[in-house]
């Protein structure tokens, strides 16, 4: 399928970040005599990582969202949260998020400071485009319960013609009012606890969980990473030392091909695959050494940053993204976002980075399609010469 341009979200102006990531949570790491500030991520969640820091859009043709069955635009702006950003359908594959339900959150959730309302269905963002059918298919216990056993089915049918008896034979018997969205009523008059077992549901159930955003998820926000469903990797299965960074003076040079690099594109199968920088363009990177010297597999492996290089990303669909491109990276701790360098401070020895993150759909009966990864950046833990790289397996 040809697409036309859809979305023109430039990253080409990528600047160094100079907001602070002093909030992000860490744990020393050491190996040997050295050592880094690791992320901790039984500390670290969706609510606690640092605000995007460039605006964006995406719009899908209507043709396509009914491809993905679900409508994955959105638009973002410079200083909004990640977690108002990045949808389920994005990062499932990363952290099986679907697999998720209200109770399961609860349980692993960290525990906010202050005093918090009890959340309503108004709160529970993909409530409002399920209609009677869609939530008795996602919940079947549903259908032999009474309309009076839950008070927001029977408002919506009293409301527009009326139903009688079970869910399911009030479905049966107006099936207009059967398809008519939730949003109709006012959620906020309903607690979660409203819609008998919608606790213990799993999100996945749910029509076009994916379009959920993770701040419409209670409680979503504060999961830590490592308790994901599927937990985020570490990293710190591979590790190199920061040896020197070297700035914007840096060409790519014809002799430095792709087997000099960590850093490059995000292909199908999410892996990195090494790209050069291209000979004669600016090029600043981070050289690291290796623990096992000269014979070691990072000993004079480059990580080119992502502010003087863009390289190809994505693929299916949603790879003409973004011009296709994205700043050049590393999946360091697996597929939830990509880590770039995004600038490095030659006089005092520094690399900062940042992660990026992406939009993912799964059409029925089609393979998972992407785009670059080209939100953000978040600003994530710099790094100083003699300190450790976590570099990751790449996947």
């Amino acid at each position: 399928m040809k697409l036309k341009p859809f979305l023109l979200a430039a990253i080409a102006s990528l600047v160094p970040l100079s907001a602070s990531v002093a909030q992000t949570p860490t744990i020393d790491y050491s190996q040997g005599l050295y050592k880094t500030a690791a992320p901790d991520w039984s500390k670290i969640t969706w609510d606690t990582l640092p605000p995007v820091q460039q605006p964006g859009f995406l719009k899908i043709p209507k043709n396509l969202i009914s491809v993905f069955g679900y409508d994955p635009s959105r638009s973002w702006i410079a200083g909004q949260k990640v977690d108002s950003v990045v949808m389920l359908g994005d990062a499932d594959d990363a952290f099986k998020m679907s697999a998720l339900s209200l109770k399961a959150i609860d349980t692993v959730a960290l525990p906010t400071t202050g005093t918090t309302t009890k959340p309503t269905l108004k709160d529970f963002g993909l409530i409002q485009w399920q209609t009677p059918k869609t939530l008795v298919k996602a919940m079947p216990e549903l259908s032999n319960l009474s309309l009076s056993e839950v008070p927001l089915i029977a408002e919506l049918f009293s409301k527009n013609g009326g139903g009688g008896g079970t869910i399911s034979q009030s479905i049966a018997s107006n099936p207009q009012v059967a398809n008519l969205t939730l949003d109709k009523i006012d959620l906020s008059k309903y607690s979660l606890d409203s819609i008998p077992g919608l606790d213990k549901t799993q999100l996945g159930k749910f029509k076009a969980w994916q379009q959920a955003y993770v701040n419409q998820i209670p409680k979503l926000s504060q999961v830590p990473f490592d308790k994901m469903p599927q937990p985020i990797s570490s990293g710190i299965d591979v590790v190199g030392i920061a040896s020197v960074v070297l700035g914007t003076a840096e060409k790519g040079d014809a002799r430095a091909g792709n087997d000099y690099f960590v850093s490059g594109s995000v292909v199908r199968g999410d892996r990195t695959e090494e790209v050069a920088c291209p000979p004669s363009i600016e090029c600043s990177y981070l050289e690291m050494g290796d623990f096992a010297g000269s014979q070691g597999g990072l000993y004079g492996k480059r990580w080119a940053s992502g502010s003087s290089q863009l390289v190809l990303g994505g693929y299916g669909f949603l790879a003409a993204v973004n011009g296709g491109k994205e700043p050049t990276g590393r999946l360091v701790y697996g597929s939830g976002f990509k880590v770039a360098l995004t600038g490095v401070n030659e006089s005092k020895g520094t690399a900062d980075f940042g992660l990026f993150f992406r939009i993912c759909a799964r059409p029925p009966f089609q393979q998972k399609t992407c785009t670059p990864y080209f939100i953000g950046p978040v600003p994530w833990l710099p790094v100083s010469e003699n300190d450790l790289v976590i570099v990751g397996t790449g996947r």
